[in-house]
């Protein structure tokens, strides 16, 4: 087995174990340079005294590489075939125990001088060479190796037993094992390291974020921000219709009586005068103050020129004020439902306020007023109906059109607490808000400039107010117990009879004694009408010239 191989001394981890000698008679007697133990060639060598182990430092491997790779450490060398696999004997202190019942039966007394099978040669020192003795006489028969049971647990592989033989269980040798590094304590200290970078850095980071919030940051904040817009806006826009209604626009503070109160107006012509709603000036009476702040916040005191409560209107005059901005009239007849419209008006005193939404409605009758409980202060209207907001205080503002120009008269609201009337409450817009055509406030603002006093179309008859029935209902008596047609006046000459039912107005459905009156109103005097009534079951037309009669 020593082909291809260097002759120096084997390594001491290496050594071929002894054969059992078969017992016969010619095994007794050794021939001359054969040892007792059946291996020709080999000397018999006195086992060394043991000496003692020393105690290692830290635990070693069991055995030293082999630098021919030979087995059962390693692969096949390239010279040496691999050796007989032999069963080791009992292994010394400085080697692995083995079990006494790892499958081998104990082995007989060893002779003085003749080496134990399986035990390794050691060769750390060059041992003399000793003359070989004469064998015991009687050597030691080999006792026949018990039969053991199949183990049912796992067997291990022995590189060591016989071919064929019985496999062992798994064994657990005692002495030390080196381990090899695990990966997991690798990971181990990766996760805590990595769990130590970021709590470090989160320290640090809180530590930044805090100074900078402290301080104000590391630099200058500078917020981002669209540049200076020198574009105007469209003139049929709300910003263009506000930005060129605005400076005609007033906001009035009335007082006096004990009372007070807040509205708007707006320029008429550059004479300084103004026009209101008849309910924002009439808390001043005869010797109240009225004082006016335009859009720029200059103030002037007005005097009142003319008021008439059955149209709800009213005019006053500035003096001394120049580069007055008088608002463009439109006309109300043109205006049709959907338009959109824009209010300006001081609500709640907030002065130069703008709003806008649609005409909701045309030719919407209304009655507002009748706190004095006689009636004087009733006013009836043919109203232009917005959904722009309008609240207390935006009462006598401009209701304007896409171009601008005064389409209305701002003059009530529907409240949801208290009804319909001028300012009808203080709950503010539910989105019923009414004008005064302007074409009505056109008339009515020149007869109280020119005149003082507005006149008002009349048919010459006293209605049943509290007739419910569908229609107007003539009277039987006046309320001073006189005629209810008057004698001579437009109804009488038409043929106008007491009780007679009016149920249309220039083909206009009338639904109540109020809603005739509003129709009535919004004509001049001199205006023809074409009345539509009842009499006695029957449907009668009759035409009649409007009458005048002085308001107040």
């Amino acid at each position: 087995m020593d082909d291809g191989k260097p002759t120096e001394p084997k390594p001491k981890w290496w050594s071929r174990p002894a054969r059992h000698a078969v017992a016969s008679p010619e095994a007794d007697t050794p021939a001359h340079g054969t040892p007792a133990d059946g291996i020709p060639g080999t000397p018999q060598v006195p086992a060394p005294a043991p000496e003692p182990a020393p105690v290692p430092a830290r635990p070693q491997p069991l055995h030293q590489p082999d630098e021919y790779r030979t087995p059962p450490y390693g692969e096949p060398g390239p010279w040496a075939p691999a050796p007989p696999v032999q069963r080791p004997g009992p292994t010394p202190a400085q080697g692995t125990a083995v079990p006494p019942a790892y499958g081998t039966p104990p082995p007989a007394a060893p002779q003085p001088g003749t080496p134990q099978p399986g035990t390794p040669q050691h060769h750390q020192h060059a041992q003399p060479a000793v003359p070989p003795q004469a064998p015991p006489p009687h050597p030691p028969q080999p006792q026949p190796q018990p039969q053991q049971p199949q183990a049912t647990q796992w067997l291990q592989y022995d590189p060591w037993s016989t071919p064929g033989g019985p496999r062992q269980p798994l064994t657990h040798s005692g002495g030390p094992v080196p381990h090899a590094p695990r990966k997991g304590r690798r990971r181990g200290l990766a996760v805590v390291a990595a769990l130590l970078f970021a709590g470090l850095t989160g320290v640090l980071g809180g530590g930044v974020g805090a100074y900078i919030e402290r301080h104000g940051g590391l630099t200058t904040v500078e917020l981002p921000q669209a540049g200076a817009d020198e574009e105007g806006r469209a003139p049929d826009s709300v910003a263009g219709i506000a930005a060129s209604a605005l400076p005609g626009v007033v906001t009035l503070h009335v007082s006096g009586g004990g009372e007070q109160g807040t509205g708007t107006g707006f320029v008429l012509d550059e004479r300084g005068h103004i026009l209101t709603n008849h309910h924002v000036v009439d808390p001043a009476g005869t010797s109240g103050d009225i004082t006016v702040t335009f859009s720029g916040g200059e103030t002037a005191a007005a005097e009142l020129v003319g008021k008439d409560s059955g149209y709800d209107l009213a005019v006053v005059r500035v003096k001394g004020v120049s580069n007055l901005r008088p608002l463009p009239l439109g006309n109300s007849d043109n205006v049709r439902v959907g338009d959109p419209v824009v209010a300006i008006g001081a609500p709640f005193d907030l002065q130069n306020t703008v709003t806008s939404g649609i005409i909701s409605a045309k030719e919407r009758p209304i009655t507002a007023g009748g706190e004095k409980g006689d009636g004087s202060d009733i006013s009836y209207v043919d109203a232009l109906q917005t959904d722009a907001p309008i609240n207390p205080g935006n009462s006598g503002g401009p209701l304007l059109d896409s171009k601008a120009r005064v389409i209305g008269i701002n003059s009530a609201i529907r409240a949801a607490d208290s009804g319909s009337g001028a300012e009808g409450g203080q709950a503010g817009s539910i989105g019923l808000g009414f004008a005064i055509p302007v074409n009505q406030g056109k008339r009515v603002a020149e007869e109280l400039i020119n005149t003082g006093k507005a006149s008002h179309p009349v048919i010459g008859v006293s209605l049943d107010m509290k007739y419910s029935g569908d229609g107007a209902r003539v009277g039987d008596k006046a309320q001073d117990g006189g005629a209810s047609v008057t004698p001579g006046g437009p109804a009488a000459k038409a043929g106008v009879r007491p009780g007679d039912v009016i149920t249309r107005v220039d083909g206009q459905r009338v639904h109540s004694g109020e809603e005739l009156i509003v129709k009535i109103r919004a004509h001049r005097p001199g205006d023809r009408l074409r009345l539509t009534l009842e009499r006695g079951g029957k449907e009668q037309t009759r035409t009649l010239t409007l009458g005048s009669a002085s308001g107040g």
